[in-house]
């Protein structure tokens, strides 16, 4: 696609010697923002002897010009992020101040004036991505986001070039690095979520209101990218069901290992037409997206992924099974994947060539109700005879058959602990339903989808 009048203007990279000059500017200097800027003006020249691109820091705009920030010239701070942007000598703008706005209407602007962006903002892509990814295929120019999921995993680029043409059929991902902590605390040493979230917070792995990372709402964030690259399609985080993992108990850990499993927040975007019900409209995909804590075979690659780290497990029809792993979070892990993408936006500049772009369509989302797994259920009883026939009864008459069974003595109760076959999530549900109903039952405990393996899905 040709590129706009402004494009053309702005997108001229200078000569420096050898190398294309090419100018950034950083909008937003926070964590990951402040290790960036550290790159730029500290490894300047071993950055242009291996890309063959000389970045030049033109200015970073801050929301506090006040504030001291050790190592940032301050001539380069301002305050006036609109007037970053439509700087002339600005050739490509950094959007890392998070959020919708106003990045939204700042990445708008430079596109506008033809100057390619790169941003790590996953709440900004995940409700309007398409929109900014279209504006920016308009404009002939990149928007480039390698750093918005799983921080420095070389993770979009594959799905959006390496994988252009496979068949992907899903992918799996533990991609909040503050949960997978705290899971793997509370697995390998025993504590209760509250003690793992407390020592999570000591270490700066978890904010002092954890919600967007306890409650999935950054995992969902990132599952709608995900699965946007995935399909080549349109989706939001609204369209992205979630469950955190406050729920998550020591004696659902425990249970889960003597089975063979450990627990993890996944979020899993897999393509879902013709396996139920009817097919889908011509080239509109059907996919299921979501976010939720599953039990995963001690086997399955994920399982082994501990502490802050990320990985993602992807599935094609020909590639078969891949997993990319590394740490998802943190300053300069964050700020080497920008730095990548501000490479490829300098040279793209110099041949007049953006990254591909395909038009996404909105897909059809298989509702929640109609996806099959296997099940987890711990339940608490009363301790007397007939009991475990009535509980039994009531999965078989919603369509729900019990794989496993182990019961445990509670005093005067019983807890009954299932795994089931693989099942559709409706009629889970209505046995839970039914099950918190029953007078012989006095609790229904922890419920986790049971993933990656043969009997799950």
């Amino acid at each position: 696609m040709a590129r706009t009048d402004a494009g053309k203007a702005a997108a001229q990279p200078r000569r420096d010697g050898t190398e294309a000059l090419v100018r950034v500017a950083v909008l937003g200097c926070g964590n990951v923002g402040g290790a960036l800027v550290s790159l730029l003006l500290s490894d300047s020249e071993a950055i242009a002897a291996r890309s063959g691109v000389r970045l030049e820091l033109v200015g970073v705009a801050v929301g506090d010009p006040s504030k001291p920030r050790p190592g940032v010239p301050a001539a380069l701070i301002t305050g006036d992020a609109k007037g970053l942007v439509s700087d002339p000598r600005v050739d490509v703008v950094v959007e890392l101040i998070g959020g919708v706005d106003p990045a939204r209407g700042l990445v708008e602007s430079a596109l506008a004036a033809g100057k390619p962006v790169v941003t790590a903002n996953k709440e900004l892509l995940a409700t309007h991505g398409a929109a900014l990814a279209q504006a920016a295929a308009s404009a002939g120019l990149d928007l480039l986001y390698e750093a918005a999921v799983a921080g420095a995993i070389p993770l979009i680029r594959p799905l959006r070039e390496s994988l252009a043409g496979e068949r992907i059929r899903r992918v799996m991902g533990i991609v909040n690095g503050t949960t997978n902590y705290i899971l793997t605390t509370m697995s390998e040493e025993g504590v209760s979520y509250t003690q793992a979230l407390a020592e999570a917070q000591r270490l700066g792995l978890a904010e002092r209101d954890p919600s967007a990372d306890v409650d999935g709402h950054d995992a969902a964030a990132k599952a709608a990218i995900l699965a946007a690259l995935a399909f080549r399609c349109d989706v939001v985080a609204d369209d992205v069901p979630r469950e955190g993992i406050a729920t998550v108990a020591p004696v659902d850990i425990s249970f889960a290992a003597r089975l063979g499993y450990v627990v993890k927040l996944l979020a899993v975007v897999e393509r879902t037409e013709g396996s139920v019900g009817e097919g889908t409209d011509a080239g509109v995909p059907e996919i299921s997206v979501r976010v939720h804590p599953a039990m995963l075979p001690r086997t399955h690659p994920l399982a082994s992924v501990r502490g802050a780290f990320n990985a993602v497990f992807i599935e094609g029809d020909n590639a078969g099974e891949l997993m990319l792993y590394g740490l998802g979070a943190g300053g300069r892990p964050t700020a080497s994947a920008v730095l990548g993408d501000i490479i490829d936006a300098a040279h793209h500049l110099r041949t007049g060539s953006p990254a591909r772009f395909v038009a996404p369509v909105r897909p059809r989302i298989r509702p929640t109700d109609d996806l099959r797994c296997a099940w987890y259920l711990n339940i608490d009883v009363v301790d007397r005879p007939g009991v475990l026939a009535v509980v039994a009864r009531l999965f078989g008459d919603n369509g729900v058959s019990i794989r496993s069974m182990e019961q445990v003595g509670l005093d005067d109760e019983a807890r009954l602990i299932f795994v089931t076959h693989v099942a559709r999530e409706g009629d889970v549900q209505r046995t839970l339903s039914g099950l918190r109903g029953l007078d012989v039952v006095d609790h229904v405990g922890g419920v986790l989808r049971v993933m990656g393996d043969e009997e799950g899905t």
